[in-house]
């Protein structure tokens, strides 16, 4: 299944936080741990990554840090501000009302074809 362009802008943000909110993390590491969470179904690329994780560095919610990697690699971590964690739970409370209200209009336009619960 393919993403719509929209659904996939309109997630980036609360997912990479959500990410975030687990540990600190460099920008491949979230690709991959995102990837795995949609069973490969969201494949993000490091050209729409970037962009996000500078905004929310910019916005306060992420700050960034180097560290240098077991194999002596120098790699650019983020992690999560108070910010952002208020910012998350912000877009818990949105994701989880607008999930509720489409499995309610999809249950009622289910249930309008035919009258009956399908």
């Amino acid at each position: 299944m393919e993403l719509s362009k929209d659904l996939v802008a309109a997630s980036a943000t609360p997912l990479i936080l959500a990410v975030l909110h687990q540990k600190d993390s460099y920008g491949y590491a979230i690709l991959k741990t995102i990837k795995e969470a949609s069973s490969d179904e969201i494949v993000w690329t490091e050209g729409m990554l970037y962009p996000v994780l500078h905004r929310l560095e910019k916005n306060g919610l992420v700050e960034s840090y180097w560290k240098t990697s077991q194999e002596g690699r120098q790699r650019k971590y983020y992690r999560l501000m108070p910010a952002g964690r208020t910012e998350l739970e912000n877009f818990a409370k949105q994701w989880e009302l607008v999930h509720s209200v489409l499995t309610s209009a999809i249950s009622a336009a289910k249930k309008g074809k035919d009258g009956a619960d399908v």
